[in-house]
Parts: C-alpha cells; structure tokens; sequence
C-alpha cells in the first residue's frame, strides 16, 4: 500500500492575527476518488432512531446541529469539517503496535461528522468520539475500491476558544489540550507527556502488554507508536515540515498563510502521486462572538490549482449542488461493491479537471486561468475580511455565498477550456 498522508493544523493567539484561532487541513487520498462539499440542516429525531453511518447503525442523537462537510463522496462520514457553532475538526491515519481492527465499525470519517453534529464545543465533540469509541469501536475499510486499507485514527479539534489533539490506538486514546500557539497532526502519535486526558486503561493495559514498565514517564506515542514501520517512515518529515512552517509564521499567522501551508509542495504537505491532496479547508474561529466563523474549502484537488471558497452558517443554507456527487447512494454503496465504479464527479470536480487538461502543457493558458482564479480568490478574502471587520452580513447575499463561487469558479474552467 502506497503511504498516504493528511495534515491538519491549528494556530493560536498570540500565534495569529486579529484574536482568531485559525484551523487549516489538507486531506490526502488516492488521486481517483472524489470529494465533495455537502450542507446538513440541524435536525431533531425520534426517540430510539437508528442511524446509518458508512458501514453499521448507531442510536441517533435526540438533536443534531448543522453541518458543512467535506468527504469522500462514497460514505456517511467526513475527512474535515465545521457545525453552526464554530466547532471544525479534521482526522489522520495513525497506527502504531496495537493492531488496526479490519471489522466493519465506526470510520473515523463517521466519528468526524458524528462529533460536529452532536457537539457545540472541541471538548464536547471530543467526549462524543470517545464515547461512541467505547461502545463501537472503530474499524473497516477506508476505500472504496476493493483493496484493503484500515487505520486507527487522531484528531484535531477546535472552537473559537481553544483545540484538543485526539489520539487513538484501537479503543485507547489520549487527549492533550491546546489554549496558545501552534499544533499539527499527520499520520503518526504525537501527543507524548503532556496528556491532559486519557482512557482509564490506558497504562495498565501497556504495562500488559510489555510496552511500558510502569517506572519511567509515561510517553503516549513512545508507548503506542511503531515508527520503524513502512507505513510510518515518511510520517515524521511530513510532521516536522508542518511544524517547521506553522513557527516560521508564528506571531504573524493569518488564514492566508494557513492556505499558503496548505498549497506547499516542496514540503511535501501539498501532496502529489498516487496519494495526493484531494481537497483542503481553511476556518477563520474568532473569539469575539460577535463576528461569524468562516469556513473555506476547495472541493477539488491540489489547492495551488484550486479556489478556497467561503461558507458561513445562517439560516436557509441552499444546497451546495455543484459539489455534490451526483451519482452518491445513500444506502451503503461500500456494501455493493459494484464491478465498476460510479463516477462521483460533482459539477465543480468535473469542470476543474477537464481545465486542468486543458492547460496541460500550455503555459499561457495556465497562466491566464491561474490568474483568474488567484483575482476570484483575492476580492473574496477582501470581501470576507469587511464581514469579519463587523460589516454587515448581508443574510441574503451568505445564504447562496458558497454555491455562487462554486458556480464563479466554474464559468473561469469553461471560459479557460473553450478559449
């Protein structure tokens, strides 16, 4: 299996700009599979209602919030995302020595979206993960193609006041809490002394195992972690080139510099190959409640060829149709594993990648749409500073804000294509 990589940041005050906390993530899956941007309304259910996640059923929640996601467009869950209240969260790949569960249970893409849609704060969303952990586990396949790939998980949680960094092997997990600077997860156990919270077995079950002898400091990922592994070899540069470019901003970090992070390719954080970065989101969580968080996100691969664009929770949100999978099946695709596989191309997906072949190889072309997209990209950062700066919102204007770029961005593909 070749190795995949996602990397999920967070930067604090007195780190950022401006009293906000910034939360930046790059997924990074096979280079075939789509991702779409997909709104979910709050919602109140029945009393004892089961809910379908990607491959079993849980007890649905009495009340679950707003949701703006972004997922691979073949499951429940989601790679990264934000609630109405201003809670993101953003999961990795990890493994380490206790072994990865190959049984169907919860994704860590279902605890992403389980954890927004039932919690108005990090710490709380954090409490939801760990909860349903204990009573589902996780497991399964991550892929919707037919090899095997499955994974434990960590996460990156955060809200307008402080982040947790989630880290899990099989059942096991520990917390640490971040209130200042900066933080990054990617595909390996970061957390090490500083535990701020953790399963009650958590020692006693290493010490059973021969991992720890109970004497020295307890070190989480020196503990659990396996890093002589080949899925594991590549983690720890990506990690320290996350954490190199975080504190060389330190002080001065804006939701621009999160993006610029986010499209760096010679750190390897902007993904190319096999594995590459399918599709990245950038939030704005201001500490003064006042001013709206905003969420961008990209719906497409390869964020230096790709347009970050805005989303903001008001209500009557429009459906954001042109990116979402227009072939997506709401009863367990994963289950039927059909001998071919349906193409999930949203609107934008299509119109992105048929400009990028367009431009293949033509240098003036290239130059042309990028400058396009980079103008689009700038009047809409300046447009969405004079909200935070408590212009007013116009309530009818956000409520199509996102599916009005998405549909911006498309007329730059198609003018690029047909020119």
């Amino acid at each position: 299996m070749e190795p995949c990589s996602c990397d999920t940041f967070v930067a604090l005050p007195p780190s950022t700009i401006g009293n906000r906390i910034i939360f930046g993530k790059n997924s990074d899956r096979l280079c075939n599979e789509v991702q779409e941007v997909v709104y979910f309304p709050a919602g109140v259910h029945n009393l004892g209602k089961q809910l379908k996640c990607t491959y079993i059923e849980i007890e649905q929640a009495p009340e679950t919030y707003a949701v703006v996601l972004s997922r691979p467009a073949w499951l429940w869950g989601a790679e990264m995302g934000a609630n109405e209240h201003g809670v993101c969260i953003g999961n990795e790949a990890v493994w380490g020595r206790e072994e990865v569960c190959s049984e169907e249970a919860l994704l860590g893409m279902d605890l992403v979206r389980l954890g927004l849609e039932r919690a108005d704060t990090a710490e709380k969303a954090l409490n939801v993960i760990i909860d349903l952990l204990e009573k589902y586990g996780q497991g399964g396949n991550c892929t919707e193609d037919n090899m095997e790939f499955s994974y434990h998980n960590s996460f990156l949680l955060a809200d307008r006041n402080e982040a947790w960094i989630l880290e899990t092997a099989g059942k096991y997990w520990a917390a640490e809490k971040v209130q200042e600077g900066v933080r990054n997860i990617s595909n390996q156990l970061s957390i090490t002394t500083k535990i701020d919270r953790e399963h009650p077995d958590l020692r006693s079950y290493a010490k059973q195992r021969g991992w720890w002898d109970g004497k020295k400091e307890f070190d989480f990922a020196g503990t659990y972690s396996c890093l002589d592994t080949a899925t594991m070899l590549t983690s720890p540069g990506r990690y320290c080139e996350g954490y190199k470019l975080l504190n060389k901003h330190k002080g001065s970090i804006t939701f621009e510099t999160m993006m610029e992070i986010l499209r760096d390719k010679p750190s390897g954080i902007n993904m190319e190959g096999g594995f590459l970065t399918t599709a990245s989101m950038v939030s704005i969580l201001p500490r003064d409640s006042s001013s709206p968080c905003i969420h961008f996100f990209t719906g497409t691969p390869d964020p230096e060829r790709s347009v970050f664009k805005p989303f903001i929770f008001v209500p009557h949100i429009s459906q954001l149709l042109d990116t979402c999978s227009p072939t997506f099946e709401l009863e367990h695709p994963v289950k039927k594993k059909a001998h071919c596989k349906p193409d999930r191309r949203h609107p934008l997906y299509l119109e992105h990648q048929q400009a990028l072949e367009a431009i293949d190889n033509n240098k003036e072309k290239a130059k042309t749409m990028l400058d396009h997209m980079q103008k689009m990209e700038k009047e809409l950062f300046k447009k969405m500073e004079s909200i935070l700066q408590n212009e007013h919102l116009d309530v009818d204007k956000i409520v199509n804000l996102f599916s009005q770029c998405a549909k911006d961005e498309i007329r730059i593909y198609k003018s690029n294509v047909s020119s």
